[in-house]
């Protein structure tokens, strides 16, 4: 019986243990790209997308605003008649 609880209780303990630090890792380089352009253009270029530097500004102010804990008011909708909102 124990030949087949402790391997699973060790995957799962693993499984979770991993998730945790995957979490803090990733938070850690989200907040790292906020303070540094480069490392968000980058990023951009792994995914295949090539970012001006208008475009590097508004990406990390909108870094910024989700990680002030979403307080932030969202931005009033545009009048733009291809919007969903103002389609008929």
């Amino acid at each position: 019986m124990w030949s087949w609880l402790i391997p699973i209780l060790t995957l799962i303990v693993g499984l979770i243990v991993g998730f945790v630090v995957g979490v803090f890792y990733l938070r850690s380089q989200m907040t790292k790209m906020q303070n540094n352009p480069e490392m968000l253009q980058k990023m951009a270029k792994q995914m295949g997308y090539n970012m001006n530097s208008q475009q590097l500004k508004q990406a990390q102010q909108m870094m910024k605003n989700q990680g002030a804990g979403g307080n932030q008011k969202p931005a009033p909708p545009s009048n733009n008649k291809n919007h969903p909102k103002f389609r008929r």
